[in-house]
């Protein structure tokens, strides 16, 4: 009669035993799988925050404006190409800025800004010398002394960054230049324009040089009469 008890009672604490054990796994099971899902919870909560934190990083660098995209992509004359040499040399691979160009030739002025220190171009795109009179435009070249003016008119001591940009700046001709905007927009008013009285804006600006750093414009600045 002891004999079937004691079978039964080795059965008994055997059963209790390997529910104890399968009790135990299942704690250990869950544990592993709640720490799997708070590392996956983790991992993703802070993916948002580092594509939040590459995308808030501008490319303050990067040229910026409407008129870049007109710029040639390889080349001397290209975003890249331009980086490489002083203003003038690299304004005169640009194909935006050949009437410009002209006007520096004709007032003896490429080695001047070729050899200059860091220094802020102003740079009349071709549109801005077209919305010139042509009579005003040939006399302007015609006097070297004024063109001249006109032209260090748009050149200020320093390499200013769009962030830098805003505000009043002496230039080289001695006047003064407002620029008011940020980010990628920005409007200049000098003494006066040549051309209306409207304020002229940054068409494609932050282009590098190996001495300046360039803002394309769309008007043609001027200082007022004496």
């Amino acid at each position: 009669m002891s004999s079937p008890r004691r079978y039964r009672s080795i059965v008994l604490a055997g059963a209790a035993g390997l529910a104890l054990t399968m009790t135990a796994c299942g704690s250990d099971d869950t544990s592993a799988a709640e720490g799997t899902t708070s590392s996956a919870a983790e991992s993703t909560s802070s993916t948002p925050e580092a594509t939040e934190a590459t995308e808030a990083t501008p490319a303050s660098d990067a040229p910026f404006g409407p008129a870049c995209s007109q710029v040639p992509t390889e080349g001397e004359g290209s975003v890249a190409g331009m980086a490489d040499d002083p203003v003038a040399t690299a304004a005169s691979n640009n194909p935006l800025l050949s009437t410009l160009v002209t006007a520096v030739t004709q007032a003896n002025l490429v080695d001047a800004l070729n050899s200059a220190e860091d220094v802020t171009v102003l740079a009349p795109a071709n549109p801005a010398f077209e919305a010139v009179p042509a009579d005003a435009l040939n006399a302007l070249l015609a006097d070297q002394a004024q063109l001249t003016t006109v032209l260090t008119s748009h050149v200020i001591p320093g390499r200013l960054a769009p962030d830098e940009l805003a505000g009043e700046h002496t230039t080289l001709a001695g006047g003064t230049v407002t620029i008011e905007g940020s980010g990628e927009d920005f409007t200049l008013t000098a003494d006066q324009t040549v051309v209306g009285s409207a304020p002229a804006s940054v068409i494609c600006g932050n282009v590098q040089t190996a001495n300046a750093t360039v803002y394309l414009i769309d008007q043609v600045l001027a200082p007022a009469a004496g």
